[in-house]
């Protein structure tokens, strides 16, 4: 399997599809890259070149103690960028992967990259603090810490539910796309898995989006439960110099059906301009 390496010997997995301008794809947390598949599949068979990799402590990536951590997933990505030599790359990123690309913008530049794309992301910043009143109380982020320690297991079929709003009246969520869901999940490490809370919670992407200046598409639901978008994709819109931003109605955190139909039109077309 390709792998790229780190500067601190970890080996990051990642699948590289079609040929073409390259596509890269940061997943969210718990997963890995096989939830990109539709969409590798989709930007790949449409002439492009579809790349995704597994964070480290996810997936096929190496489990390391340390460096689960926003600065060394932004570093990671590079590797694998750097070790490709990608350039006139969309960079797209959903939930922690946005605040991947986010954080990978700033600290890389965008010499490489053209545009990119932030679905349902976490930036600017998802802490409740008085400087962000509309994020969410640190009690919610414990609540996930402790049910990831208790079993995580049965915690990741329970998150299932909000993350794909399956717990919404006349929902036609699979019981496939959820189990999909906890099988991805359970590769993460626990370790990882837990490291990975801190950092898609209480990194503060305020100053990282401010500098970017390439073009991004902000798309997020008004129905998500995970990451609401009024302090996040909404705001990161606002700080964003050169964003769109594009609000699906009604849709969840993790887009499927007609929600996810819709965003696969509005990428093809977003990475064709």
């Amino acid at each position: 399997m390709p792998y790229a390496s780190t500067s601190d010997g970890a080996e990051i997995f990642y699948k590289d599809w079609g040929s073409g301008s390259p596509v890269v794809f940061s997943h969210g947390w718990p997963l890995n890259a096989d939830a990109w598949d539709p969409q590798l599949n989709l930007v790949a068979s449409h002439g492009f070149r579809a790349i995704a990799h597994d964070r480290r402590g996810h997936g096929r990536s190496s489990q390391t103690w340390t460096g689960n951590d926003m600065d060394t997933y932004a570093d990671d990505l590079a590797a694998v960028v750097e070790s490709l030599d990608l350039t006139g790359i969309v960079l797209v990123g959903h939930s922690t992967g946005g605040g991947e690309v986010t954080r990978y913008l700033a600290r890389h530049g965008t010499d490489r990259v053209r545009k990119a794309v932030l679905l349902s992301a976490v930036p600017p910043l998802m802490l409740q603090t008085p400087a962000n009143p509309g994020g969410l109380p640190k009690d919610a982020f414990d609540d996930i810490r402790a049910g990831v320690a208790a079993d995580r297991s049965q915690f990741y079929q329970d998150l299932s539910a909000p993350f794909y709003g399956a717990n919404r009246p006349g929902s036609t969520v699979s019981q496939g796309l959820r189990d999909q869901f906890w099988r991805l999940s359970m590769q993460v490490g626990y370790k990882a898995a837990y490291d990975c809370i801190a950092q898609f919670s209480e990194q503060d992407f305020t100053d990282d989006l401010a500098k970017i200046e390439i073009p991004v598409l902000v798309v997020h639901g008004d129905d998500d439960q995970i990451v609401p978008i009024g302090a996040a994709g909404r705001r990161s819109a606002e700080i964003l110099p050169n964003a769109t931003l594009v609000v699906h109605e009604g849709a969840p955190h993790g887009l499927c059906g007609d929600h996810e139909i819709r965003f696969n039109a509005e990428l093809l077309e977003f990475i064709r301009e």
